[in-house]
């Protein structure tokens, strides 16, 4: 798990990825926060429960946005490949958290806003937004009383093709892959230039716990390499170390035709109905 969580914060904790999903996603790609303005800040808080004991909580990656010498805002981030139905109590803990630390700053000479961006991979649609969504029914004779606490949802895999063009960071890569994963069960990788490769293939791997984007990483690249290339890596290196049928397996359970499965791994037809046919020969194998 720990590994995983490393993984996920490589990519996002680069200012120009950071930046691009910020602006992205809450101002509709304007470029309003610069990497440049972006500085890091500690992911983890503590708190007392009501064990009496000291716990500590941990965010994914956490930035100050700062214009000169003013703070504007602490943006944090949250990544999750499942849905959370309690995210709403997580947020408000991490958000509250923040909070109480700027009130312990002595030097702090005006407050600033926490803003929390969750960011979700998955394809079952989120439902709980808000506090309200968490507690059930509330009387209405209670609800004054009640504060809602609304939480920043993006459902990744959701994303209209606009919204995924107006990526300008490796990040795209990311969101057009769950977009097209979810809309066509495949994905064909697009012809541009990766950045952060290692960041990249190890952030989809932690998402999609795909080992094959891993072995892509072992493949040793100087200077910038296009997104097809390491994808046909990947193919390359799988029929080399005998992945292939596990790959072709994957596909089969996505419902991929024969037609699909040969044009997303570079294949032909025929290679593949022969793989397919092991793959039926070593599962009746296994039942005898």
């Amino acid at each position: 798990m720990a590994e995983k969580d490393i993984a996920e914060k490589l990519l996002e904790d680069y200012n120009d990825v950071f930046a691009d999903i910020v602006n992205v996603l809450l101002f509709d790609g304007q470029e309003r926060v610069n990497p440049e303005s972006l500085t890091n800040t500690k992911d983890k808080s503590q708190y007392k429960a009501d064990d009496s004991v000291l716990h500590e909580q941990e965010r994914d990656v956490s930035k100050f946005w700062s214009e000169g010498k003013i703070r504007i805002a602490l943006y944090e981030l949250e990544n999750q490949t499942d849905v959370d139905n309690d995210m709403p109590f997580r947020v408000i803990g991490y958000d509250g958290a923040a909070y109480k630390s700027e009130t312990l700053d002595e030097e702090l000479k005006e407050r600033y806003p926490v803003v929390t961006l969750v960011l979700y991979f998955g394809e079952k649609r989120w439902k709980r937004f808000s506090l309200y969504d968490c507690l059930g029914d509330i009387p209405e004779y209670l609800k004054p009383y009640v504060s809602d606490y609304k939480i920043n949802v993006f459902e990744i895999a959701y994303l209209t093709d606009e919204q995924v063009k107006k990526f300008k960071s490796d990040f795209k890569f990311v969101a057009d892959y769950f977009v097209q994963m979810r809309k066509n069960k495949n994905y064909i990788a697009p012809r541009e230039v990766v950045k952060h490769v290692d960041e990249v293939l190890k952030l989809m791997q932690a998402l999609t716990k795909d080992t094959q984007w891993g072995d892509s990483i072992e493949v040793e690249r100087k200077g910038v390499a296009h997104m097809d290339h390491y994808f046909s890596d990947r193919i390359a290196e799988a029929r080399e170390t005998g992945k292939l049928k596990g790959r072709i397996e994957m596909c089969l359970e996505l419902g991929l035709s024969v037609s699909e499965i040969a044009e997303k791994n570079g294949m032909s037809e025929d290679e593949v109905s022969s793989i397919i046919e092991e793959l039926e020969a070593e599962k009746l194998q296994k039942k005898n």
